[in-house]
């Protein structure tokens, strides 16, 4: 891990060139088209459609569960690679459907009632931040938000007297990467400061697992939360969950399913020990394995390089659309990473990400809507969000920077 460890700084190994021609050769979404969407959804390559497929096919002749029968070591080793990208164990991996999903099993089997607390950043997404209202208001959890520092990253002054001053069980709720910013959160100081005061920490990584380098065990984190489709470049439906070993014992079972439990007796079970207790028996495993292909390919590229690179690449965004006048980069000085959030006067996000696709340019508006504790906290209605990968070249660049100038002519035209 590089980022979000100690001082932020980068790692100093030796890492190897992204080989930009080569993705995009087997990614076929590349051809036409100048795909700035990667934290929306990520391009699959043709090796990830081409498992997702096979498996369909082969769910079609002999039936859905001969077919996973046929394939179960491969799914297996969905694990083994989520592992060994997360630098954990392959027992402390489930799989979900969802990062959303992820995070809703993992606050469910912790079962927090009245008297609890859980601590958030102001970074957080709007399905976390709604599910910690909702259990504010329903479940009489406290929830503290922390606010934000200078450079935009949660305060770790104030994490401290939050957690320290906490009641009940108390759960730091982390975000790595947010939505609504290029925003990296310091998590392995933030887990730092919950394991002093005997808190958990549970990461939402859905914006950083595949663009930047994380070791679960050098972050220190209880959970880690992410999903398949953005930077890691799997099907949509997929989604991953770290589980600290031993994190959930003296908890008790929640909401146990046939993939995690056996029922041993009239009103007897037991649950399995590992992160799949977490999950349920029905998933696509099609989708599982084009994901399986997806962080081998992402191993295969290199986690180190793979962030040298989109960093490298994130700054260089930041730096020429704050060139472009009527052009203002919404990004903190915290922003660490490939998303980059820029505002083009007078005119909304939605509209410039339309004028932008008009274009051939792929992007997406963020409204505050989606970002309230974050966007709306600043006044921002919206942002344009621009989220590069491995396969877009020099050429997708310049007619990215082309699109803005030109939408800021049109507008002032």
């Amino acid at each position: 891990m590089t980022i979000g460890l100690e001082d932020g700084t980068m790692a100093a190994q030796a890492v190897t060139a992204i080989d930009v021609a080569a993705e995009r050769s087997r990614t076929a979404g590349t051809a036409g088209r100048h795909y700035f969407n990667a934290a929306g959804a990520g391009l699959v390559s043709d090796g990830v459609l081409e498992a997702v497929v096979t498996h369909l096919r082969r769910e079609q002749r002999v039936g859905g569960y001969e077919a996973a029968n046929q394939v179960a070591d491969e799914v297996a080793g969905v694990y083994t690679a989520a592992a060994t990208l997360l630098g954990s164990a392959p027992d402390e991996i489930a799989l979900f459907d969802s990062a959303t999903s992820g995070l809703r099993g993992v606050f469910d089997a912790l079962r927090l009632g009245a008297g609890d607390t859980v601590v958030a950043p102001r970074s957080s997404y709007v399905s976390q931040a709604l599910r910690l209202l909702a259990m504010q208001r329903h479940d009489d959890v406290r929830l503290e938000v922390v606010p934000s520092d200078a450079t935009g990253a949660m305060d770790l002054e104030a994490l401290d007297r939050a957690v320290a001053g906490a009641s009940g069980r108390v759960v730091v709720s982390a975000v790595h990467v947010p939505t609504s910013s290029g925003l990296v959160e310091p998590i392995a100081e933030i887990s730092a400061v919950a394991r002093r005061h005997g808190a958990l920490t549970v990461v939402d990584a859905t914006q950083s697992v595949g663009q930047i380098d994380i070791d679960v065990r050098a972050v220190d984190c209880d959970a880690l939360v992410t999903t398949g489709r953005k930077f890691l470049r799997g099907p949509r439906g997929t989604g991953i969950v770290y589980l600290r070993r031993g994190m959930l014992e003296g908890v008790g079972a929640w909401a146990p399913d046939v993939r995690g439990a056996v029922w041993t007796g009239e009103d007897e079970w037991t649950m399995d020990g590992t992160a799949r207790q977490l999950e349920t028996w029905e998933c696509s495993v099609a989708a599982r394995l084009g994901l399986g292909v997806a962080l081998r390919e992402a191993l295969d590229r290199g986690p180190a390089a793979t962030e040298a690179h989109l960093v490298g690449l994130g700054a260089h965004l930041r730096t020429a659309l704050d060139a472009v006048d009527g052009v203002t980069v919404a990004d903190p000085s915290a922003s660490a990473s490939a998303i980059v959030t820029f505002t083009v006067d007078g005119v909304a996000g939605k509209e410039v990400s339309a004028r932008l696709r008009q274009r051939r340019i792929d992007s997406i508006s963020v409204p505050a809507s989606h970002a309230q504790w974050d966007l709306g906290a600043r006044g921002l209605p919206s942002v344009v969000r621009v989220s590069p990968h491995v396969y877009n070249d020099d050429e997708d660049v310049r007619v990215l920077l082309e699109g803005v100038a030109d939408v800021v002519a049109e507008v002032r035209a």
